[in-house]
């Protein structure tokens, strides 16, 4: 009985030892925007004073762009998603690319209201401080539903529009990364605050990727470092409870702007059945499907996926 007893201490505290150096290990809390400033706002960022929020972004090109090129990113991402199409479009065209409340260095929204209405009214705000009466409105993900709910609230504000594994649908999807799951878990919420296995953010940007092996280590720590700004992952837990339940995707049909579909073909969080029902409730919209890519298409591969955005663009 005693030697039973002591080896139930010893399994006991090899147990605290072990939580303790894994609570150690990932350990992560949230860090000032200031720290992640000198890795992740180099030039040409800047940072704009709007809606109680410095906001980051990226306005590149020529100003006499009648109707630039807006890019919005998806859940967790952040303006840098879009540097591959920036750089192919910048010499021809103005493009703006921005962080959204919650996301990159913006940080939250400071009412702690992440309902897709009040998205829409916010980058209306964000067009009319950098005097864009009229853009190309481009969108990946829940930036993809941003973009096509802008388009219905301010059609007249939208020349053409750009889906890119686009939100809106009823969730079909087929895997769902894990960082994403634990967010939806109210008993971690309070845990997930503080810590952040770096392992988790990797394999939840494997799963989303066509190809994994090309998801890189700085690509690893773009992801985790600016989830670790402070009040993005309670903004997250906020965002997917706040999450719009009604059958918003119903007015999808209502749609009158030129549009264009790009999807990956491996897309598991939102899969290409979906691009079929854009192109087919959207009248006169295009898709072009990469068999290879997966959900973050235009970050995964930019030069072919921008180059069907190029295509699309031609004739204006």
């Amino acid at each position: 009985m005693k030697r039973f007893a002591n080896i139930l201490i010893s399994v006991v505290l090899l147990a605290l030892v072990a939580l303790t150096a894994a609570t150690a290990w990932n350990w992560a809390p949230d860090r000032p925007v200031a720290q992640l400033k000198p890795r992740w706002a180099l030039p040409p960022s800047q940072f704009v004073a709007l809606d109680g929020m410095q906001v980051h972004l990226r306005d590149q090109g020529p100003r006499d762009d009648p109707a630039p090129i807006v890019l919005l990113h998806g859940t967790s991402a952040s303006l840098h998603t879009w540097e591959g199409w920036v750089a192919a479009l910048q010499d021809k065209r103005r493009v703006i690319s921005l962080d959204l409340p919650g996301f990159g260095l913006t940080g939250p929204f400071p009412d702690g209201d992440y309902r897709m209405a009040h998205y829409s009214a916010f980058l209306a705000n964000v067009l009319d401080q950098l005097q864009v009466p009229r853009a190309v409105v481009a969108g990946n993900s829940f930036g993809g539903q941003l973009a096509w709910q802008f388009a219905l609230d301010h059609s007249q504000r939208v020349e053409r529009l750009v889906l890119v594994d686009a939100a809106g649908y009823p969730r079909n999807a087929t895997s769902i990364p894990i960082g994403f799951r634990l967010a939806q878990i109210p008993a971690l919420a309070s845990l997930m605050y503080n810590l952040l296995p770096r392992a988790m953010i990797e394999a939840s940007i494997r799963n989303v990727y066509g190809d994994p092996s090309q998801v890189s280590d700085e690509l690893i720590d773009r992801y985790f470092e600016l989830t670790l700004r402070a009040g993005n992952r309670q903004a997250l837990r906020q965002r997917f409870t706040q999450a719009d339940g009604g059958p918003g995707y119903t007015r999808i049909a209502e749609l009158k702007v030129p549009t264009l579909i790009i999807w990956g073909g491996r897309d598991q969080l939102i899969p290409p059945v979906n691009a079929e029902r854009f192109q087919r409730d959207i009248e006169g919209s295009r898709v072009v499907l990469f068999d290879d890519l997966g959900h973050v298409p235009q970050e995964e591969d930019p030069a072919r996926t921008v180059a069907a955005l190029q295509a699309f663009l031609s004739d204006m």
